[in-house]
């Protein structure tokens, strides 16, 4: 039962992670730092680049998002447990948008022309990818314990 309120929660903080912000950025640390979530990012890619934008939005909310409603199912039996590659798959994907956004900012500091500071919303929609990983695992596990 904890297992499915667990999944059930990350429900709820994807959409809080949305929103949080991932980072706070600026020209200079003079004129103050912007915050950037996934949502304002989103937006302003998909103004320069609706490619780019289209595959990072699959990432960031999509890939999670189904993944963890596909898991919720499995876990109350309401989808077939034969899924579970495919929810491990979509797991993945979402973290490389993890990867990218911690290579952004490892680029962005290392050009030296700006301020970049990881806030909060980093950590959290880290964490929630995270867990949405390790509950995959033990969902997996589980099946295979009851088979």
């Amino acid at each position: 039962m904890l297992l499915r309120l667990l999944t059930l929660s990350l429900l709820v903080l994807y959409p809080v992670a949305w929103f949080a912000p991932l980072m706070r950025a600026g020209l200079l640390p003079l004129f103050g730092l912007s915050e950037i979530s996934v949502l304002t990012g989103l937006q302003s890619l998909w103004d320069s680049d609706a490619a780019l934008a289209l595959v990072v939005t699959f990432f960031a909310i999509f890939a999670p998002y189904l993944k963890t409603i596909g898991l919720a199912l499995v876990q109350w039996d309401l989808l077939d447990a034969k899924v579970q590659p495919v929810l491990h798959v979509l797991g993945k994907l979402a973290m490389a948008d993890v990867f990218l956004i911690a290579l952004y900012i490892t680029l962005a500091k290392g050009i030296g022309l700006g301020t970049i500071e990881t806030a909060w919303g980093l950590y959290l929609f880290t964490a929630c990818i995270l867990a949405s990983l390790g509950l995959g695992m033990l969902t997996e596990r589980g099946l295979r314990q009851n088979a």
